[in-house]
């Protein structure tokens, strides 16, 4: 566990009791994981936690989504402070008592630690006498790339809690423990899935001249597409392409019929991923031609760009000095994404980033020892706790 910086105090109200909770209900998160839309375990232990807070909720949001929902007072505002649930398909190598007890899944993103620290916001609130207004506490499931999100707004998430403000953050590692980041704008990338298949035509390794080589088409391919950046993106802007898997042939001595390239696309704002698009499909014709092959492009667009709102960036800033910490508003986006775009479609909001420590070799986001850092969960849970006050009070 990394020590936070002698800087940053508890707040009156998180307790080292609460601390010690949230870091046993953390790492029981941890230690049974569950991949995106099969979060039905963690759903029952979010349910059954905020049972025990005496905070009413609804089950079954967007699949196994859960929103709780505490109103204090007669004010009108209302808030919602939103934290992820799922896992990865990643085996993890940590080696910690409480490593991942499900094959081939783990929490390498740290969403068992925003769980966690969602609910010690929760904690902190029904003690806190001090605020008027709604929060909603809003559990999602399927953020890595499975339209969580997307599923509880589809599901009428802000016209059944009709909250004017969300607010939710990411841990970040290489980020001083503790510090939380509130970026002006631009937080995280747009992005897209791309696959690419290149049929020809199969035939003897021997006798190339009688086929249509998909391969070495493909091989071309991938060189070209690498100049969209480098050559058709205003260098002062920001984008990736990157492609990350080639899959074809069955033999050494046979030149194969077909093969495909699978990749990600990566963007910060619209009119770049634009010019992308239109590259890749003028390059893709272009091979077509050059080789006498059918290539077929299919781009299928993920989660929007995340964008603070100017106030709500102010209220998270805000919120972090009241937690006493280090804030952070230097730091440049992302290439990652984030499906909290799809809230921030809806209504205002921030986004904000908690450092997790030190960056480890193997322990990044994704990462097999990758594991949250139990020690920010009083500065994540304050921080959440703060916002939602703050945004409650401005109204």
């Amino acid at each position: 566990m990394v020590a936070i910086a002698a800087t940053i105090r508890e707040t009156p109200t998180l307790t080292p009791e609460l601390h010690q909770k949230l870091t046993q209900w953390r790492r029981h998160l941890h230690a049974h994981p569950e991949l995106g839309l099969h979060e039905k375990a963690t759903s029952a232990f979010v349910q059954e936690k905020l049972t025990e807070l005496g905070i009413p909720f609804e089950a079954g949001i967007g699949g196994h989504g859960v929103v709780a929902t505490l109103t204090r007072g007669a004010a009108q505002g209302r808030v919602g402070l939103r934290a992820d649930m799922d896992a990865l398909p990643i085996t993890e190598d940590t080696g910690l008592p409480y490593a991942s007890t499900t094959s081939g899944v783990m929490h390498a993103c740290g969403h068992d630690g925003h769980t966690a620290s969602l609910l010690g916001a929760a904690a902190l609130l029904v003690a806190d006498t001090s605020w008027s207004g709604t929060v909603d506490f809003i559990f999602q499931p399927a953020e890595e790339g499975l339209g969580g999100a997307r599923a509880m707004v589809g599901a009428g998430l802000f016209d059944r809690f009709p909250m004017t403000r969300v607010f939710g953050f990411h841990n970040w590692p290489g980020l001083a423990a503790g510090t939380i980041a509130v970026h002006d704008g631009v937080v995280m990338a747009s992005g897209g899935r791309v696959s690419i298949t290149i049929e020809g035509h199969a035939g003897h390794a021997g006798m190339p001249h009688l086929t249509r080589d998909p391969v070495m088409a493909a091989g071309h391919l991938i060189v070209a597409l690498q100049s969209v950046v480098s050559r058709s993106i205003d260098p002062l802007d920001t984008a990736v392409l990157s492609l990350c898997t080639l899959e074809g042939g069955t033999a050494r001595n046979q030149i194969a019929g077909r093969v495909t390239i699978g990749g990600t696309l990566r963007y910060h704002r619209d009119a770049v991923k634009d010019v992308i698009l239109a590259r890749i499909e003028q390059i893709c014709a272009g091979i077509a031609t050059t080789f006498g092959v059918k290539v077929t492009p299919e781009i299928v667009m993920g989660v929007g760009v995340v964008v603070n709102t100017p106030a709500e960036a102010g209220l998270a800033r805000l919120a972090a000095e009241r937690v006493q910490t280090e804030v952070r508003r230097d730091l440049a986006p992302s290439m990652a994404g984030e499906d909290f775009a799809f809230y921030l479609k809806q209504c205002p909001g921030a986004f904000a980033w908690i450092g997790n420590g030190e960056l480890r070799d193997g322990a990044e986001l994704h990462g097999p020892r990758y594991d949250f850092n139990d020690a920010i969960l009083p500065v994540a849970s304050s921080w959440m706790a703060e916002v939602a006050k703050a945004a409650l009070k401005s109204n």
